[in-house]
C-alpha cells in the first residue's frame, strides 16, 4: 500500500499472518526496497503468487487529456505493473508461482472518453499475453482478471478529477464535448449505482491463484461478460450506433 495509516487498519483487521510493505509503483526505489523484504522473508522456497492491483482512471475527451496526465496512467497501470513483475519474477520462478495482472473489461472494448484508462488496459493485456507464452515452460502461470463495474472508489476518485479538469476548458471544449462527457458521467454513475461487489473479484484472483487450471482470463460481472460478447461479435460501426444509441451521444445529423 502507499497510505501506511490504511496498512495498518487492513493488518488489525486481518491478524498477524498479514503482512503490509509501503510500495508505490512509480518508485523504483520503493519497489526494489519490496523485492528484497519479500526475498528476505521467502527466502529459497520463493513467491507463490504477484497480483498486480495499483491502477488510476484518468477520463475525458482525448484532445483534451493532457499528456503528462496520459503518461501517469501508463506509468501507474503498465509500466508499474512491469516494474513489480521484474522485480519479482525470479523469486516468482524460484516458487514456481502465479502472477494475476488486473485489467478490465476495457482492455476488450472501449467506452469514449475513457480513452487513456482503455488504452492502459489495452496495453496490460498484450503484456500479459506475451509474459504467459514466455513463462510457460518455467511453470509461472499468468492471468487477467476483468471486471466490468465493481464497487471500488476509483468511481469517486475518477470524477473528482474530471470535475477539476472542465473547469479549465476553453468554450469551445465545451461545446464540442461538454454534453457528450455528461452523458458518460450519467452512465457511469448509474453503473456505480449496479456495480457488483469486490469480493467478486476477489474470487476471481484466489481461483487464479490456486486452482490447479487457472484460466488465462476471467470476466467479471455480468456486464463485463456482455460487452466482451458484442466487442467479439458485432462490427466496429455497428457498435458505435449501438454506444451512440444506448449513451445519447452527440452524433452527425
Amino acid at each position: 500500500m502507499r497510505n501506511q495509516a490504511a496498512g495498518n487498519s487492513l493488518r488489525a483487521q486481518a491478524g498477524a499472518r498479514l503482512t503490509t510493505i509501503r510500495i508505490d509503483v512509480t518508485d523504483a526505489k520503493t519497489i526494489a526496497e519490496a523485492a528484497q523484504f519479500v526475498s528476505d522473508e521467502v527466502g529459497d522456497n520463493g513467491l507463490a503468487g504477484l497480483v498486480n492491483n495499483a491502477g488510476i482512471g484518468i477520463v475525458g475527451p482525448l484532445e483534451m487529456v493532457a499528456l503528462a496526465d496520459l503518461r501517469r496512467q501508463f506509468d501507474v497501470n503498465v509500466f508499474g505493473t512491469m516494474a513489480m513483475t521484474q522485480a519479482l519474477l525470479p523469486l516468482i520462478r524460484q516458487g514456481r508461482g502465479r502472477i494475476v495482472n488486473m485489467s478490465s473489461i476495457a482492455g476488450r472494448a472501449c467506452m469514449p472518453y475513457m480513452g487513456p484508462y482503455a488504452a492502459s488496459k489495452h496495453a496490460l493485456e498484450a503484456l500479459s499475453d506475451a509474459l504467459r507464452l514466455e513463462l510457460q515452460h518455467t511453470g509461472v502461470r499468468v492471468s487477467v482478471i476483468e471486471p466490468g463495474a465493481i464497487a471500488t472508489p476509483i468511481w469517486a476518485k475518477s470524477k473528482n478529477e474530471i470535475d477539476d479538469a472542465e473547469r479549465n476548458w476553453t468554450v469551445e471544449s465545451k461545446q464540442l464535448y461538454f454534453a457528450g462527457m455528461s452523458k458518460v458521467k450519467a452512465a457511469a454513475a448509474r453503473a456505480e449505482q449496479n456495480a457488483a461487489p469486490a469480493s467478486l473479484v476477489a474470487d476471481a484472483v484466489i481461483h487464479a491463484l490456486t486452482s490447479s487450471h487457472p484460466k488465462t482470463r476471467y470476466l467479471v460481472g455480468k456486464d463485463a461478460k456482455f460487452r466482451a460478447l458484442l466487442s467479439r461479435f458485432l462490427p466496429d460501426r455497428l457498435q458505435d450506433r449501438l454506444l451512440t444509441a444506448v449513451l445519447q451521444l452527440p452524433a452527425k445529423k
